[in-house]
């Protein structure tokens, strides 16, 4: 463990520890039809070659089954693009698996696609959708021309086959992120105002909003030192350290998967290539639920951006 680490000096209670497993997320790879700016594993188009195999798929399944997990989280890339995506569904839900889908929506309209909502509402998969706004204008600055009016298209499609709708059982969630270098808005208060807007301008209804902070790392690290912000952003994510988040981080009851099968305590890590060992690499095809509970987990200066503010997570605020 590096000794200059600075997240770890404020930590009131020495190192993170996991606790048992309840979630396995998966990243099925970096292929992704867009390449947003913020996005920390450098998703795009380019990337064919970052993408899990059948074998890797196999072995998710396996960990499925002996482990206990209650939820299965897919993300990616664009987790819908990789081949395994379905049989992940669909094997998920034979045991009765909670399965989540990390969807940037406008996955939905590709061609050979459009089934693919159906599909979803089929095997009652909750959908974590990614808008980080509710006006055009920023989301086609963060996320590429066109975005927006493609996401909007899309969650009317997911409103239509019942998705968001009160009574349905089809979940529908919204992920909003900050289009500049500083932190979420109080989550609350936002989800009401998506709420509205989204009513008022388009007919479209949702579940909850979760709010995100940017991580500066990897793709959005380079444009905020283009920009000048690298440092005053990760001063900001310091001076917000809130101690209060700390047991409620993803980190803890979360384990994360990448697209070969390594193993790494969350997403972020991944991307950072911080992967988990205790004198063998853990992976996908070997570990077991007993050796991770208590597991020591990797930290770094980054993991300040899970823990500013109201804190940050899949699913949104931590307090």
């Amino acid at each position: 463990m590096n000794p200059t680490n600075r997240f770890e000096e404020v930590l009131p209670e020495g190192p993170l520890r996991k606790s048992t497993v309840e979630v396995l997320q998966v990243n099925l790879g970096k292929l992704c039809n867009l390449a947003c700016v913020h996005c920390h594993v450098e998703a795009g188009p380019t990337k064919t070659k970052e993408n899990m195999d059948r074998r890797t798929a196999e072995a998710v399944v396996r960990f499925l089954e002996r482990s206990g997990v209650t939820t299965l989280d897919l993300t990616g890339g664009a987790p819908e693009l990789n081949p395994n995506f379905r049989y992940l569904v669909e094997e998920a839900g034979r045991r009765g698996i909670h399965v989540i889908d990390r969807c940037n929506l406008t996955v939905l309209l590709l061609p050979g696609e459009m089934d693919l909502a159906e599909f979803l509402a089929n095997h009652q998969v909750e959908i974590a959708a990614s808008l980080p706004c509710y006006s055009k204008e920023n989301v086609d600055k963060q996320r590429g021309r066109g975005t927006f009016d493609e996401s909007i298209r899309a969650l009317l499609k997911l409103n239509q086959i019942g998705y968001g709708k009160e009574g349905s059982g089809l979940l529908l969630n919204l992920v909003y992120n900050p289009v500049g270098p500083h932190l979420p808005p109080l989550q609350e208060e936002l989800e009401r105002d998506y709420r509205k807007r989204l009513w008022e301008d388009f007919g479209i209804v949702f579940n909850r909003l979760y709010t995100l902070a940017n991580m500066p790392i990897t793709r959005y690290a380079k444009v905020l030192k283009a920009f000048g912000q690298y440092e005053s952003y990760r001063a900001l994510l310091e001076k917000s350290f809130n101690p209060s988040t700390l047991d409620h981080l993803m980190c803890r009851n979360t384990l994360s998967v990448s697209w070969d099968g390594r193993l790494y305590d969350c997403d972020f890590n991944q991307a950072l290539g911080l992967s988990m060992s205790s004198g063998r690499l853990f992976t996908i095809f070997d570990v077991i639920q007993e050796e991770l509970t208590g597991f020591r987990i990797r930290t770094g200066d980054h993991c300040f951006g899970c823990t500013a503010g109201a804190g940050s997570s899949c699913k949104g605020a931590l307090v």
